[in-house]
C-alpha cells in the first residue's frame, strides 16, 4: 500500500499548530501598525517586542539586536551586502565558501558586479568544511566580511564557525554565518561562536514562511537594504508582519523548549534512513560529513542515474524529496556544492536529498528503504552507459 512521506522539510515544512493558533488573533482583533502612537499600535509594538526577545533566546542574543526580515534569503542579503557597503573604508574584498546557499553567493556576486568587490569563493575539503588554514591564506588587508554558512543544506555539513570566527576577529573581519539550516535542531550561541552577524528563517523552525531574522552585533553598522521608514531601528524598512513576528517568536520558543529531543530523534531516524540506503544500494556516495552533520540531513549520490529523474518517481510512489537547494531545484544544473567537494558532473547529477522532521515515523523511513532501491534499479536499467559499465566490471546488468 502507497504511503505518503514527506522528507523535504529543508524546503518547506508545516507552520506547528501552537504556532498558527498564536497568529491568528493578530491578522483582525489585534491588528495595529507596531509604529502607531495610539493604543492599538502600542500593543501591537508590545507584542512584536516580547516575540523579538523569544527569537534572540534561541540564539542567546540580546534581544535589541535582532533585525526581522521576510525570510532567511533577505537576512543574508542585509547581512553580505549591508555590512559590505557600510565599511568601503576598510576595502573592497569579502570571502565566502564555495558551498553557501544562493542567497550569499549571489549577493557576494551583486558587490562584485555593481561595486567593485573583489570575491573569493573560498574552497572546502571533501566533506564541504571551510578549513581555517586556507581561510587564514585568502584574508588580506583590505577583507571587510567572511561569510560562512553554520550548516549545509544541501550536504548537511557542520562548520567549525567558532575556529572560524576567532579567526576572522583576530585580523579585524567581520564575520556572518547563516544559521537557517541548523537552528532548532543545534545549540546556537551567538557569545560561544563569537560571530558578528547570523541569519534565521521561520519555516525550518516550524515558523510561516515570510519570517526570518538577523542577529547583529550591537554597535555594528548595516546599510539597510529595504528603504522606507525607521523601523526595525532603521536598518530595515516596511510595516512590520506582525502575525508573522508573532508565528516565528512562538516558534522559536518552542524550539528552544524541544531542542534535545528534537536533535535525538532526528538523529535516529537519519541514522536508520543512511544505514539503510547504504546497505542495500550498490554505487551511492554518501556526502557530507560523516559525523558531524545536521542531525536531520541525509544526502546522497547514486551512480548511473539522474537526480531529478529519481525525485519524479520517488514522487509516484508517494515520496517526497529533492536534489538539492530548493532555491535552484529548478535549474536543472549539477550542484556547485557537490563539485566543491570534488565529485564528478556525471556522480554529482545523480544527487538526492532527504530532509526530516521529528514528526516523521520509523514507519515512513522504512517505507522509503522499501521504494528507493526499486526506483534506483529501475532507473539503472534504462541507460545503456550503465549497463555497458557493468558488464565491463563483470556486475551484469544493475
Amino acid at each position: 500500500m502507497m504511503m505518503r512521506v514527506y522528507l523535504d522539510h529543508a524546503a518547506a515544512t508545516p507552520v506547528r499548530p501552537e504556532v498558527l493558533a498564536a497568529m491568528l488573533p493578530y491578522f483582525r482583533a489585534h491588528f495595529g501598525n507596531p509604529s502607531a502612537v495610539y493604543d492599538l499600535g502600542a500593543d501591537s509594538k508590545e507584542v512584536m517586542e516580547a516575540e523579538r526577545a523569544k527569537v534572540a533566546r534561541l540564539i542567546g542574543a540580546p534581544a535589541e539586536q535582532i533585525i526581522f526580515t521576510s525570510c532567511g534569503a533577505e537576512a543574508n542579503n542585509l547581512a553580505v551586502k549591508g555590512a559590505a557597503l557600510a565599511h568601503l573604508k576598510k576595502g573592497r574584498h569579502i570571502i565566502v565558501s564555495a558551498i553557501e546557499h544562493h542567497s550569499v553567493l549571489n549577493s557576494a556576486r551583486y558587490l562584485e558586479k555593481f561595486h567593485d568587490f573583489e570575491v573569493t569563493f573560498l574552497r572546502v575539503n571533501k566533506f564541504g568544511q571551510v578549513e581555517p588554514e586556507r581561510l587564514l591564506k585568502a584574508l588580506t588587508p583590505g577583507t571587510v566580511l567572511v561569510s560562512i554558512q553554520q550548516g549545509s543544506n544541501e550536504i548537511g555539513t557542520i562548520q567549525h564557525i567558532n575556529e572560524l570566527a576567532a579567526l576572522c576577529r583576530e585580523h579585524g573581519v567581520l564575520f556572518h554565518s547563516d544559521a537557517v539550516a541548523g537552528a532548532g535542531t543545534i545549540p546556537i550561541d551567538v557569545q560561544d561562536l563569537d560571530v558578528d552577524l547570523l541569519s534565521l528563517s521561520g519555516p525550518p523552525l516550524g515558523g510561516p514562511k515570510g519570517t526570518g531574522a538577523l542577529y547583529f552585533r550591537r554597535g555594528l553598522r548595516l546599510v539597510p537594504q529595504i528603504h522606507s521608514g525607521i523601523q526595525e531601528s532603521g536598518r530595515r524598512g516596511g510595516t512590520e508582519n506582525l502575525p508573522g513576528i508573532v508565528g516565528l517568536g512562538v516558534a522559536a520558543e518552542l524550539a528552544q523548549g524541544e531542542l534535545s529531543a528534537t536533535a535525538n530523534r532526528l538523529k535516529t531516524l537519519r541514522d536508520r534512513l543512511i544505514n539503510g540506503v547504504i546497505g542495500q544500494i550498490p554505487y551511492v556516495i554518501f556526502t557530507g560529513h560523516p559525523e558531524e552533520r545536521l542531525p536531520g540531513h541525509a544526502s546522497f549520490c547514486f551512480e548511473g542515474i539522474e537526480g531529478e529523474a529519481l525525485v519524479f518517481m520517488l514522487n509516484a510512489r508517494g515520496i517526497c524529496a529533492n536534489t538539492g537547494s530548493a532555491c535552484a531545484s529548478k535549474a536543472l544544473k549539477v550542484s556547485p556544492v557537490l563539485c566543491a567537494i570534488g565529485l564528478p558532473p556525471e556522480v554529482a547529477q545523480g544527487s538526492l536529498v532527504f530532509t526530516l522532521s521529528p514528526d516523521n515515523t520509523e514507519a515512513e523511513i522504512d517505507y522509503v528503504l522499501t521504494e528507493l532501491p526499486a526506483a534506483v534499479e529501475k532507473l539503472r536499467s534504462f541507460s545503456p552507459v550503465w549497463r555497458r559499465k557493468m558488464a565491463a566490471a563483470g556486475g551484469g546488468p544493475q
